[in-house]
């Protein structure tokens, strides 16, 4: 896959987990921890952690996936825990060469982790910003959750299990989460965590629907008052108003502000582009859609997300290739395996339905599949009778993500039983259904009156927002004044006049900043828009002056032109060549000789 590169891009790859075993979980919740810092970096570009995590434990050339996800920069490291003390490794990586720009090692308490990640995320933005461009960044990225370490611990290792996507596992998360408000329970995270993982369970029908959703919405909106401004809370309340109520109008105000406190979460996108399709706004949720995929590339449930959109557009060989790309990335996905089904059905494809279903034994329905195909086709490929189709439904293992049973009642002819079944599960705004009014199985039902009355229960008196919009950027005006402007710039190029402050090889922004009297976010403004350059070309281009003033003295001759690289403030070979090389078009050496000769 090739992706378009924004320079200004970063993935945090997982932090390798030094030592035992059962401490994988902190280190990737270091990792998604660092992650979610910075997103809130408004004009960075953050690889999700779904595509980032990808790699867990894959040795792969840094170039490599950087061109995969579209990104400039990686950030590797590792995480070791000994007795009460974390020590961290941390080197950011440049794509293009794998040359690394910055690295460092962190030894600290453990009761300090959330001081040390906003440590490392703020080096890592503070980097990224002197070597691509300019960009905000805020005093702090992560604010401490809890102030009970014991807490944070039980909400990573229930995270862990949440994001797997399954059924048992989002089961198996909850008593983590419980115990983690037990520990504290003011730790607002722990309350969305746990309304997350109840509100999901009782919408697609793993848990009794009122009580789960009653007990979801409890800790949402405690998790909303202690932290009111959290766009992991909104996100939730969001999701769990349109999944668990069809409550579009509730939904979309929740992932809106969602979106404005954090618009590069692209699970927030594409929980938008559910509402929209649902509305039967294709297009508007395939442009969510490929917002979400721009952040995460590698995501199965995007592309399955993708698959569906086209799926209904009814181009069905299309959405076919998306789903296989989503099963490509986990074979195991139980929704795109059951659309994948749906459209070779919809298609009039039996030898690649006969073989999907032949050589891929996690199908929870294969009888029902065949079944149906030779129903809506009026053929006799398959053979299957009705008692094969209620005994696999009687002896199904999962509750069922697609209505199988409902659509065997169309295309068996029992319409009046179908709408029943319909009516049923749409008064319960059953899971598996909430794309009903896009679902080309229902085809035959929609000249009957009572789906009409059915369709408008839902969408006749729909109380949406008035308007969805996209979350505007901000619109930034200039930090400085030209007066400003004027002054600030005598006093960046009296600095590295008179005090050759670029000789120091570890000068940073920050401290060029403190220099110079101005804050580090006017002065990254300054010096991309009024000089023109990020700040490691404005500081390495004195730097090439002050070579090329020493290579051509004569008192100099006898040293190395790497030692004089040195001098000049520059700590490393490559970096100077590199620079030197785009900066005039030659070697240093070629330089030297045309200028002393």
């Amino acid at each position: 896959m090739h992706t378009s590169f924004n320079p200004k891009s970063i993935a945090v790859l997982p932090f390798v987990n030094i030592g035992r075993e059962e401490n994988e979980y902190f280190s990737d919740g270091i990792t998604e921890e660092i992650i979610n810092a910075l997103t809130k970096v408004r004009d960075l570009k953050v690889t999700a952690r779904t595509s980032s995590f990808y790699y867990k434990q894959k040795n792969l050339d840094a170039r490599l996936i950087g061109n995969e996800l579209g990104v400039e920069t990686l950030l590797e490291g590792s995480a070791r825990i000994v007795n009460d003390r974390v020590r961290i490794t941390a080197q950011l990586i440049r794509t293009d060469t794998g040359f690394h720009i910055w690295s460092e090692n962190f030894d600290r308490d453990l009761s300090d982790i959330f001081e040390l990640q906003d440590e490392i995320s703020l080096l890592i933005a503070d980097k990224i910003r002197e070597n691509f461009g300019h960009f905000e960044v805020q005093e702090h990225l992560i604010e401490a959750p809890t102030k009970n370490i014991e807490a944070y611990k039980h909400l990573l290792k229930g995270r862990e299990l949440r994001m797997r996507w399954n059924a048992q596992d989002v089961k198996d998360a909850i008593p983590y989460f419980e115990q983690s408000i037990t520990l504290d329970p003011s730790y607002a995270d722990a309350h969305f965590e746990k309304g997350w993982c109840l509100g999901m369970l009782a919408s697609w029908g793993y848990l009794k629907k009122d009580e789960g959703l009653l007990e979801a919405n409890r800790h949402i909106d405690i998790g909303l008052q202690l932290n009111p401004n959290s766009a992991m809370g909104h996100y939730v309340k969001g999701s769990i108003s349109f999944w668990g109520y069809w409550n579009y109008k509730d939904a979309f105000e929740h992932l809106q502000l969602s979106l404005e406190i954090n618009p590069n979460s692209s699970e927030v996108r594409d929980a938008m582009a559910d509402g929209f399709s649902a509305l039967g706004k294709i297009d508007e949720a395939l442009a969510n859609n490929e917002m979400a995929l721009r952040i995460n590339p590698l995501s199965a449930n995007l592309y399955f997300t993708k698959g569906n959109m086209i799926y209904f557009k009814k181009n069905n060989q299309e959405a076919v290739v998306l789903f296989d790309k989503a099963l490509s990335i986990n074979p195991f996905f139980p929704l795109a395996l059951e659309m994948k089904a749906a459209a070779l059905i919809l298609d009039r494809q039996a030898a690649l339905l006969a073989s999907f279903v032949e050589n891929t034994p996690q199908l929870e329905r294969p009888n029902s599949y065949r079944a149906i195909y030779d129903l809506m086709h009026n053929e006799d490929v398959f053979i299957i009778s009705k008692n094969e189709v209620e005994k696999e439904f009687q002896e199904a293992s999962v509750v069922s993500l697609r209505a199988w049973d409902l659509y065997y009642e169309v295309y068996s002819g029992n319409h009046e039983i179908a709408l029943d079944i319909l009516d049923d599960r749409i008064k319960e705004r059953s899971g598996q259904l909430f794309n009903f009014r896009n679902d080309p199985f229902l085809e035959p039902l929609r000249t009957y009156r009572k789906y009409k009355e059915i369709e408008d229960s839902v969408f006749l008196t729909l109380d949406l927002p008035e308007d969805i919009l996209e979350p505007k950027s901000p619109v930034v005006s200039s930090p400085l004044d030209n007066s400003q402007i004027e002054h600030y710039s005598e006093a960046i190029e009296l600095l590295m006049n008179d005090k050759k402050l670029y000789i120091d090889p570890e000068l940073s922004l920050k401290q060029l900043a403190a220099h110079v009297g101005l804050h580090a976010n006017k002065l990254s403004w300054l010096l991309n828009n009024h000089f023109g350059k990020n700040f490691n070309d404005f500081i390495n281009g004195f730097r090439i002056l002050e070579f090329q003033k020493m290579a051509i003295d004569p008192a100099n001759k006898n040293l190395t032109l790497l030692g004089l690289a040195y001098d000049s403030g520059f700590n490393s070979k490559t970096v100077f060549n590199t620079f030197f090389k785009k900066e005039t078009g030659m070697t240093p050496k070629q330089w030297v000789k045309q200028n002393t000769t």
